[in-house]
């Protein structure tokens, strides 16, 4: 299922196409169930369909991984009616308005293995694809190439290639000079390592990677306003490599991933608005794992259904508001020099707030790649310009450190239990939710302006909220 045709095509008597949607729909049905808009990745190439078919069925870590999934088709006509018979089902099933908030994203890293064509031939089953796609349902938004991460050389030169034959190439499918691209994709990793025996992490690789990209796309002024989407976003590139097995990914399972994730989050946005990019979004290319020990430490959000404290970092994301406002801290690293240098002079104390008419929400961090031990830092927050006909707000204050929101810490004073008792299982769910720091608080305020101090760990994340709905009657501005 995860790399294959998920046995959507296979033929009949003559060569006739017998498609199956059974797994497709169980997979799709699940995010319609959870209110799950899909990014939709298209790929990968049948048995039926696939120039080197055998052996098909890979057995990694245990011999290749690529294998006859990820050749071209031997006929573009028939992928691409299996391309539009998909979008077609996907319409009948879901509903058009439904399909048309997806993103179709035309393969996966085709610079590397996971494309065993030439470029030419990678151009040509993108443009078959995005035919077929548009055919079924014009309206849809198609994108790729979803390329390894820019820094490298060749990825480089394959974005920068692929982008230039969407512009003024042939398209293989119409004929005609360019081809369709609503949106532009690619990914960005950092990596790990383990140095004088502690992990450490690298958000200058995968911020490096960003600001590649974002170059590369800038230096086409007519696709420079085009929607950018950061398809894999992640610290470093082997899901599947558990932090059990490879000490070098720790992180994982710690407060470290929560902060690094609202560094590079951070970062990214930042390079967007100093490219002048639009950029539209990031994804985390984590899995579920099932059957696998507790916490051995793939890259997954959450491990037998007990949330790791990466999850409340996207929990604490989620929960700002729309509106970004200015925010600044003295400690924090400037982009260039992350960019150069990481985050391992000195620790890197960052700020980002958001609000909207009644709420204020302030995400604080303390990142640094190396996951060492290290004395907290002393916060002092000074927030102006709140309505200066309050007195007092109401403030609670979530925290992301080993001691609050994280499973994993409370799982190793368990003992590190393989089999644990039910009632640990609920301790370590519990666990594993978003907590408060302390009890909510009544803060003053004087002239619109009020003062938080607090201590914030090493990897720690806190995100302090300030709410005047229940205090102000009618919104204030």
């Amino acid at each position: 299922m995860k790399w294959g045709s998920t046995n959507v095509y296979t033929e009949g008597l003559g060569g006739k196409p017998i498609y199956d949607w059974a797994i497709i729909d169980r997979i799709f049905d699940t995010y319609k169930k959870l209110g799950i808009v899909p990014y939709v990745e298209i790929g990968f190439m049948p048995e039926a369909l696939s120039t080197h078919p055998e052996p098909y069925q890979h057995h990694w870590p245990n011999g290749p991984l690529f294998t006859g999934w990820t050749y071209p088709p031997t006929d573009y006509n028939k992928w691409s009616d299996l391309i539009y018979q998909w979008v077609r089902h996907s319409i009948d099933r879901y509903g058009r308005n439904a399909v048309a908030q997806w993103d179709w994203e035309v393969w996966n890293e085709p610079d590397i293995g996971y494309w065993h064509g030439t470029f030419e031939e990678y151009c040509k089953l993108y443009d078959y694809t995005a035919a077929a796609v548009k055919r079924a349902l014009p309206e849809a938004r198609v994108g790729g190439p979803a390329t390894t991460g820019p820094a490298a050389p060749r990825a480089a030169q394959f974005l920068r290639d692929f982008l230039a034959h969407c512009v003024n190439g042939r398209n293989y499918a119409t004929g005609k000079t360019g081809a369709s691209l609503d949106f532009i994709s690619f990914h960005a990793k950092g990596t790990t390592s383990v140095v004088d025996g502690h992990a450490r992490m690298d958000i200058g690789r995968s911020l490096k990677n960003v600001a590649d990209g974002f170059a590369i796309v800038s230096s086409f002024p007519t696709l420079r306003a085009l929607p950018i989407v950061i398809s894999e976003s992640d610290p470093e590139g082997c899901a599947a490599c558990a932090a059990s097995l490879h000490p070098e990914n720790e992180y994982r399972n710690t407060a470290q991933y929560a902060s690094y994730e609202a560094e590079l989050l951070e970062g990214t946005v930042a390079l967007a608005a100093r490219d002048r990019v639009n950029l539209r979004g990031s994804l985390t290319w984590a899995f579920t794992f099932p059957g696998q020990p507790y916490f051995y430490g793939y890259r997954a959000l959450a491990t037998h259904e007990i949330d790791k404290p990466i999850l409340n970092a996207f929990r604490m994301f989620g929960m700002m508001e729309s509106e970004r406002v200015s925010a600044e801290s003295r400690a924090q690293t400037g982009l260039d020099d992350l960019l150069k240098n990481s985050a391992r002079t000195h620790p890197d104390v960052r700020v980002i707030a958001t609000r909207d008419a009644n709420n204020l929400s302030i995400l604080v961090w303390n990142y640094d790649d190396d996951a060492v031990a290290a004395e907290p830092a002393s916060i002092t927050l000074r927030i102006d310009g709140l309505p200066r006909a309050l007195n007092h707000v109401r403030v609670l204050h979530y925290r992301i450190d080993g001691d609050h929101s994280n499973s994993y810490t409370a799982w190793k004073a368990m003992g590190s239990p393989q089999d644990p008792s039910a009632e640990q299982i609920a301790s370590l769910k519990t666990a594993g939710q978003l907590q408060l720091l302390s009890s909510p608080a009544s803060v003053e305020l004087h002239e619109g302006q009020a003062n938080l101090s607090f201590t914030l760990p090493r990897q720690a994340v806190s995100l302090i909220r300030l709410d005047w709905r229940s205090l102000s009657g009618p919104a204030h501005n």
